[in-house]
């Protein structure tokens, strides 16, 4: 009885969404409504339960049955008003045989494909939309992306390769579709929501594609609209703000163990830049950028293999001077790295972490190459835009690294 009243609870859940969405139409021209597809899945219960006892072939002839029923109203639906879409009678398909799995004790299993079947329902709009915002060139990046990750990623040996044995190409490459996939979420985010819809957006979502590139875009257009430089360094702040969570969501699929000595840092010098933008904003009216922030398509081939060499060389370097110079030379690498990527020095030292290098170094040369990129978007605000924009920037960058050296002191 408990699994005929999930079947039945789950077919009238699908059958919300389907009655909903032809709420229009008179009864009696729907092909199924809430009643119907909880009386699918009901149906789908039974016959199972029946399978149960008489076999599993009574359940596949069932299915069949039903199948031809839905088609048959499917071809009479056409006819009459010629909507050729089928995800009425997919659905229906789908109740029945979500009611069957239910009957069969795969209770949670059924609730979670209902509510995602219902969710995919329900989201047809803003799918459509989205589908609609998608270029090209889009499409073919995330084309790309699967190749990347789905058909090479696997084939690559999983072993050492090179100077100290350092360099394995599977966790090499796996380590760029890993920073390639956050760029990618990062800049999805800004297209679909749209640049214009404010600095938070912006912020936020381009701090993940690329913090950098969301500074230079607002320095220009701060030196563009002097009146705004508020505005825009509170969007500088965001992004550059966002970067940390970024480098702690890379560290925690790399090395989770370094996660408790990085994060205090990490997190204060977050807080510090998320906490100057409303007393920056505190009392202004204006909250929309004044032209769209342009964000290039963060995954291309080129860039990915370039991401890859310079992974490549950032790991050497940190064995390379480890090995040479000990931890003043790890250090300096990290220092030198940091003005221009920190992801691949992140990545680098994250792996020394697993057994090469104590979580105190690694915290500490992670924190340095998250201080020196912090600090460079300071400069480029300033070399850009200079006036009130370059000093609330560089005011709060600077804030942000001592907070970052003190609490990655106390975590040692």
């Amino acid at each position: 009885m408990q699994r005929l009243a999930v079947a039945l609870a789950l077919g009238l859940l699908i059958g919300i969404e389907r009655g909903w969405h032809e709420r229009a139409s008179a009864e009696g021209q729907r092909v199924a409504g809430v009643r119907t597809f909880g009386l699918i899945s009901l149906l789908g219960a039974l016959w199972a339960l029946l399978a149960d006892e008489f076999g599993e072939l009574l359940l596949a002839v069932a299915f069949l049955a039903f199948a031809g029923l839905v088609i048959a109203g499917h071809i009479l639906d056409v006819r009459h008003d010629r909507d050729y879409g089928i995800t009425t009678a997919v659905a229906s398909l789908l109740t029945f045989a979500l009611g069957a799995i239910a009957a069969q004790g795969y209770l949670n299993i059924a609730a979670a494909s209902a509510v995602v079947v219902t969710t995919l329902l329900g989201l047809k709009p803003q799918l459509h939309h989205w589908l609609e915002q998608l270029e090209q060139r889009e499409l073919y990046a995330i084309f790309k992306m699967l190749l990347i990750s789905v058909v090479l990623l696997p084939v690559l040996p999983n072993e050492g390769f090179g100077p100290w044995q350092i360099l394995n190409p599977y966790e090499i490459w796996w380590l760029v579709v890993l920073i390639a996939g956050i760029s990618f979420a990062g800049y999805f985010a800004i297209r679909i929501a749209g640049s214009r819809r404010g600095i938070v957006i912006t912020g936020l979502f381009g701090g993940l594609a690329s913090s950098t590139a969301v500074t230079l875009s607002f320095a220009r257009l701060g030196r563009q609209n002097p009146d705004s430089h508020t505005l825009f360094a509170a969007g500088v702040l965001l992004a550059a703000g966002t970067m940390f969570p970024r480098m702690l969501l890379e560290v925690s699929v790399v090395n989770r163990t370094l996660l408790p000595a990085i994060s205090l840092p990490l997190l204060g010098m977050m807080a510090v830049h998320y906490l100057a933008v409303p007393l920056l904003l505190f009392g202004k009216t204006h909250q929309e950028p004044i032209h769209p922030v342009t964000i290039r398509n963060p995954f291309e081939l080129l860039p990915a293999l370039k991401f890859g060499l310079l992974l490549i060389v950032v790991i050497l370097a940190t064995e390379g001077f480890r090995q040479w110079f000990g931890q003043r030379g790890l250090y300096a690498v990290a220092a030198m790295s940091g003005i221009t990527d920190v992801d691949a020095i992140t990545l680098s030292v994250a792996r020394l972490a697993r057994n090469e290098i104590a979580d105190t170094v690694a915290t500490q040369s992670i924190v340095i190459a998250a201080s020196v990129n912090t600090l460079a978007k300071g400069v480029i605000v300033a070399f850009i835009c200079c006036g009130n924009m370059a000093w609330q920037v560089m005011t709060t960058a600077i804030l942000a690294v001592v907070v970052g050296a003190v609490l990655s002191l106390l975590a040692v």
